[in-house]
């Protein structure tokens, strides 16, 4: 039976209050889009009945189950706010442990007490759960985001608690406030944005490619990273597995069009497999509309200054393969055969080379990689494995070639749950799995600088030029 515990008791305080306000850089700089503010616990425990005199409150987990039952509590002390909050969202983690799968996450209650102890409760003295459902969660996996909309009882300032159940005997676990950054996260979203969104204007001088892959999910990486866009013009970059977990409409209306989606206008997409759990991935193709390509192939190309870009499909079974001689490759050797650029960038999902443990370097990809090769490109973005690494420049064999070789970037840090390294590739220079964000190409006349630009609050970066072949 795979256990998974849900506490949630929220209480925060002000001094825990994060506020970012989102200011235009199109335009009127006195414009003042939504902002937000995110909250941990002060104090979240759970009770169980099988040890009924024993208390949780420090515990680095949260745990909803019924055999044996367990309930979990979270309490917030919301202050300080000087604008009405416009929504609320309550977001929990579950555990990164094995076995902590669940088919059911639990269902979330307001309470009406607001002044329990989270050292002192216990099975014995529990506050009731007591007031209206919130919502619930169905099956959870480890080590990923969930999120309760809480906009019906959260809304302004005050004490406010949350009690978790569960009928199901499959119970799951959730981290709580001690785990540090996947502690829960009451995120309040105060104001309103201006519609429509203004249209950005690329600056004069080098062009700039901006973006990162695996983005939109119940978590709160997405936002950060969204963030960080509404500052840098020029063409966003998704390198696919835009809309958690399955890329369905309601995956893309619920989580992705809030963040990045008010970057639209100016983004030019690649499916991952993740899209491609709708069939013919047809959410997304419906959503970015023709900026995505010809929904039967999902590869094309355009022009950035004195740059070529070329946008592929790695989902390969679905586009009749990306074997040498397929349509695909056929198409890429022909694209850049009359290619005039100087330089050539190409991205799409799934890495040839990856030192992450989720998801293994990927062979099938690699006649992209000898045809880009053989034409002298530049530069190999993916994702697909949730972290950031940058190799040196490599031929097709993942051997070192300053001469010709590719340098490859793996950015799977636009706000799905991060993931571990495992076996580290030869030529891998930097790695990082702590931090979101995206990674800003600005593209030379014959040359490119890449600086990867943080989630406010992280110091992780890397940065650097190479000149054009």
């Amino acid at each position: 039976m795979f256990r998974r515990k849900i506490a949630i008791a929220i209480a925060l305080v002000a001094a825990s209050v994060a506020t970012v306000g989102v200011v235009s850089v199109f335009g009127d700089a006195s414009v003042a889009y939504a902002a937000t503010t995110t909250l941990t616990p002060v104090a979240d425990t759970y009770t169980d009945n099988s040890l009924a005199t024993t208390n949780y409150g420090t515990s680095g987990q949260l745990g909803v189950d019924n055999s044996p039952i367990k309930r979990m509590y979270l309490r917030f002390n919301v202050s300080g706010l000087t604008a009405a909050v416009s929504g609320a969202k309550l977001r929990v983690h579950t555990d990164d442990v094995s076995g902590a799968e669940s088919n059911s996450g639990g269902t979330f209650t307001s309470m009406s007490n607001t002044t329990w102890s989270e050292t002192g409760v216990i099975w014995n003295n529990q506050p009731a759960v007591d007031g209206t459902t919130l919502g619930s969660l169905g099956a959870v996996v480890r080590n990923a985001w969930y999120e309760i909309d809480v906009s019906s009882y959260v809304k302004g300032n005050g004490a406010f608690s949350i009690g978790v159940t569960s009928t199901s005997t499959d119970g799951a676990d959730f981290d709580s406030r001690e785990s540090g950054s996947t502690a829960p996260q009451l995120v309040l979203t105060t104001g309103t944005s201006p519609t429509p969104t203004p249209t950005p204007t690329v600056p004069a001088g080098d062009p700039v490619l901006v973006g990162a892959g695996d983005i939109a999910s119940s978590g709160t990486g997405d936002t950060a990273t969204a963030a960080l866009l509404d500052g840098i013009p020029g063409t966003v970059f998704t390198a696919g597995d835009e809309a958690y977990p399955d890329g369905s409409a309601s995956n893309f209306s619920t989580y992705y069009a809030p963040t990045w989606g008010r970057f639209k206008s100016r983004t030019r997409p690649v499916a991952g497999n993740h899209e491609y759990v709708t069939p013919g991935a047809s959410a997304h193709y419906n959503y970015f509309g023709s900026a995505a390509g010809d929904p039967a192939k999902g590869y094309y190309s355009y022009n950035l200054g004195s740059w070529h870009v070329v946008a592929l499909n790695s989902n390969c079974s679905s586009v009749g393969g990306c074997n040498a001689g397929s349509a695909q490759e056929k198409w890429l050797r022909s694209d850049l055969a009359a290619n005039a650029k100087a330089c050539t960038f190409a991205y799409w999902h799934h890495p040839r080379f990856t030192s992450g443990s989720n998801h293994a370097p990927d062979p099938s990809v690699g006649p992209l990689v000898q045809a880009l090769y053989d034409n002298n490109a530049d530069v190999i973005v993916t994702g697909h494995n949730h972290q950031y690494e940058r190799f040196a420049p490599m031929n097709p064999s993942g051997q070192l070639d300053n001469t010709r070789g590719l340098r490859h970037f793996v950015i799977g840090t636009g706000g799905a749950g991060l993931y571990s390294f495992g076996t580290i590739l030869p030529n891998s220079e930097v790695r990082n799995n702590n931090t979101f964000g995206v990674v800003k190409f600005t593209l030379h006349s014959n040359s490119y600088t890449w600086q990867f630009v943080p989630q406010s609050g992280k110091t992780f970066t890397d940065s650097g030029t190479t000149a054009c072949h």
